[in-house]
């Protein structure tokens, strides 16, 4: 029968055989040591899977340049063939017989012979219009008849350019929204300035068309200077311009 003695010796033998296991497991994990460290093999290319999301270029995420934009005098055009197929660009005046006959797509041929690209569509798309006006300059978009902001003054105090009528005549002849852009325009033919702003070639003297005519101070202005006098005539001299073999002054 057990008594109060067998068990206490129970109770010792217990925590002898538990001791003793402890320390076995402590020995066994001394003598194993730290496991070592995971040896990595480096991945070649031909072990990478394929790429869900390849690379893209960032400058074709980003959005376009807007062709239209406005730096506070009024909005401009950044490029001719781009404005041409666009929204904002206004149709041939069709019932205006002169802008018809401008209008064709045969004219615009002509003139991308004698002019850069650029200045040949405004010319084309100025007198084909029988409103709507691109300055071959500044390439401000505008309306005939539109009192505009001058282009010289801060734009924070920006006040409406006065209107006079040699302005207006000279806008809607050769499309030069204002007096700076015209003086641009005719850069290489100072002496000329005066006699030809807002004037025709009927109302031009002969002296003012040797001026034109010459060589002028030698700048480089995008065929401006050519688009100037060229817009003082009717027809915009383009048979004796197409025809180099005629010798005829324009």
């Amino acid at each position: 029968m057990p008594g109060p003695c067998n068990l206490k010796k129970k109770k010792k033998q217990q925590a002898k055989r538990e001791k003793k296991s402890l320390l076995q497991r402590t020995d066994d994990y001394k003598e194993e040591g730290p496991s070592p460290p995971p040896v990595y093999e480096p991945v070649t290319e031909s072990d990478r899977p394929n790429d869900p999301c390849p690379d893209y270029d960032h400058d074709e995420l980003l959005p376009a340049t807007p062709n239209i934009y406005d730096p506070g005098t009024g909005p401009r055009i950044r490029s001719a063939r781009e404005f041409l197929s666009s929204y904002f660009a206004q149709p041939p005046s069709l019932n205006d017989p002169l802008c018809a006959e401008f209008a064709h797509e045969e004219i615009l041929q002509m003139l991308c012979t004698v002019l850069p690209e650029e200045s040949a569509i405004i010319l084309w798309y100025n007198k084909s219009r029988a409103k709507g006006r691109v300055c071959p300059s500044c390439r401000r978009l505008y309306n005939l008849g539109d009192v505009l902001p001058d282009l010289i003054q801060d734009s924070s105090k920006c006040s409406l350019e006065p209107r006079s009528s040699s302005l207006a005549r000279e806008q809607f002849i050769s499309g030069l929204c204002s007096p700076l852009c015209f003086v641009m325009a005719s850069f290489n033919h100072p002496g000329a300035i005066k006699a030809t702003w807002g004037r025709v070639a009927e109302e031009m003297d002969d002296v003012t068309w040797d001026l034109l005519n010459g060589p002028g101070v030698g700048v480089g202005d995008e065929g401006l200077g050519l688009l100037l006098k060229m817009t003082r005539l009717d027809d915009l001299g383009l048979a004796q311009l197409c025809l180099p073999d005629v010798d005829i002054a324009i």
